[in-house]
């Protein structure tokens, strides 16, 4: 890549297994923002470490992938059970360090730190110079006891995470549930947008609420939706520096996402303009607190 990238994203690209018994696949964070940021037309870095081998992210036009070595790859696993679903950390690759980040990609303008499995370093939070730094903290809000099963923990950093962060993005389901939680979070944080998938968000500004609805989708698959608004939110909040504006296209990009296996479907810019201007919104915007 001949010029650095507009937009970094550090964390790991993990093996997901199919529950449904046809392999694994390529996920995580890194992998779904990064490919959005790409497809809207942004120059990609991304910091991450896995196993040795291709990855899909190396045949992505627009993307320059740095990969700490590792010998192995971050992989989960979900089992279903009636209507309850168990995430497992079946392996973890190698932890992220500053260190390992280019002198060049420290001058992005958007910094997005999304770790998955406690593997981004909280030093990350003052490597950027001049970026607006998102975090998608979901990583660092999970551990897993010696079977691999996951459950939710505090942040070990949670304070540093506030103070550095221009904006947080998470669900309640990333806090355990937890709504008392996520409404200290919300009051403590600069800019806090919560995720509700076919709901859309609700963007939190000094702990107060406004619910954005999500567009109209044919959903077939939601995976890797969550980090695609995340994505789409940071470049166009970025630019506008109004969250509702920011939320309102991030939901609409998330709408392509959950229409095709993987990102199969994600948009041109073109595209996510269209749709924001032209779809049709689920129901209408209200305030929540």
């Amino acid at each position: 890549m001949a010029e650095a990238p507009e937009y970094v994203v550090v964390g790991h690209v993990t093996r997901d297994v199919d529950e449904h018994g046809g392999g694994w696949r390529e996920g995580g964070t890194a992998t779904y923002a990064a490919l959005t940021a790409a497809r809207l037309g942004l120059r990609v870095g991304v910091l991450t470490a896995t196993k040795p081998g291709r990855i899909s992210l190396e045949q992505e036009g627009g993307i320059e992938l740095v990969r700490c070595p590792s010998a192995t790859a971050t992989t989960f696993e979900n089992v279903y059970l009636d209507d309850r679903r168990e995430q497992y950390v079946r392996s973890v690759a190698e932890s992220l360090i500053p260190s390992r980040l280019p002198v060049a990609w420290r001058q992005a303008r958007i910094a997005h730190l999304g770790p998955i499995a406690q593997e981004v370093a909280f030093e990350f939070l003052d490597a950027f110079s001049h970026a607006l730094l998102g975090v998608t903290p979901q990583g660092w809000l999970r551990a897993w006891d010696d079977l691999g099963r996951v459950y939710p923990v505090a942040c070990a950093q949670e304070d540093a995470v506030l103070r550095r962060a221009d904006v947080i993005i998470l669900s309640l389901e990333d806090l355990g549930n937890d709504r008392k939680w996520l409404d200290r979070l919300a009051t403590e944080a600069s800019l806090l947008v919560e995720t509700r998938g076919a709901e859309g968000a609700v963007v939190f500004r000094n702990g107060v609420g406004t619910h954005v609805p999500a567009f109209w989708a044919d959903e077939k698959d939601p995976t890797g939706a969550g980090d695609v608004f995340a994505a789409a939110f940071m470049i166009r909040f970025s630019e506008t520096r109004d969250p509702l504006d920011a939320a309102r296209f991030a939901n609409a990009v998330a709408s392509f996402v959950v229409e095709a296996p993987g990102a199969a479907n994600l948009p041109s810019m073109q595209g996510a303009r269209e749709r924001m201007l032209n779809g049709r919104m689920r129901v209408r915007p209200e305030s929540s607190g």
